[in-house]
């Protein structure tokens, strides 16, 4: 955890969830009694917001002030509503690009793939809330400060994130090596939304299961796969060059 972003203290935690901030990470001592511990766990889980619960050393590494038994790291940036940008996005006249990522979890990866999309003209990249990597430092410094820059819109489940998209007349597809057609007999040239996968386990059978389109990647030699940054990237220029 950065502390430019650690804010500790049970009043200060209620403060910053009351705002409206995204809390990435939330650590709480087993054991925490009292009113104001019990108003900050109603507001937790009203926002479903992910906690651990941690032995107060953990709590003295992070920060030696006096926390109250409680510890959060705040997201650097503010997150984007996805109806409104799916909205303005198509009101705007473009074409609309969109990135899903469904639990990608190394930051160094997604810093990667926010600093190609931005250079490839995607209009927002879509997470969900729980399981997926968090915007920390390292994610800026990875993604070259284009962060900042780049609609990120956090869900609480991908699917019906798939649901709106498709409804709003966005195409989903898929980048799979299961698939038996390949990105370049896939046409990109209109509304899309390219979902990519994990590092380890790709995109979850659920999810594949409601894309319009699956897509791969032609592979030559004894390696199965690329790294999901490189893969991604692959996949967002193959949409420039159909839509040039």
């Amino acid at each position: 955890m950065k502390n430019e972003s650690l804010i500790f203290g049970i009043r200060a935690i209620i403060e910053a969830i009351l705002a409206g901030k995204t809390i990435d990470k939330l650590f709480i001592q087993k054991g925490l009694q009292g009113d104001i511990a019990k108003e900050l766990m109603q507001l937790v889980r009203e926002n479903n917001i992910t906690f651990t619960y941690v032995p107060i050393e953990k709590l003295n590494r992070l920060t030696a002030k006096n926390h109250q038994g409680a510890v959060a790291n705040i997201s650097p940036i503010d997150f984007y509503d996805l109806e409104n940008l799916v909205i303005n996005t198509i009101e705007s006249g473009k074409t609309p690009l969109f990135l899903i990522l469904d639990q990608l979890s190394d930051v160094r990866n997604f810093g990667a793939i926010i600093r190609t999309a931005a250079c490839t003209g995607v209009d927002g990249i879509i997470i969900q809330k729980k399981g997926g990597a968090p915007v920390n430092a390292d994610t800026i410094k990875t993604s070259a400060g284009a962060v900042f820059k780049m609609p990120i819109c956090k869900v609480d489940h991908i699917k019906d994130a798939m649901f709106y998209l498709q409804g709003s007349g966005i195409q989903v597809v898929a980048a799979t090596e299961k698939a038996t057609t390949n990105i370049y007999d896939t046409d990109l040239t209109i509304p899309t939304a390219i979902i990519m996968g994990s590092e380890g386990k790709g995109i979850s059978t659920s999810v594949l299961k409601l894309v319009d389109y699956q897509a791969k990647l032609p592979m030559y030699g004894d390696i199965a796969s690329l790294n999901v940054s490189v893969a991604c990237g692959v996949f967002l220029y193959e949409v420039t060059r159909q839509r040039l």
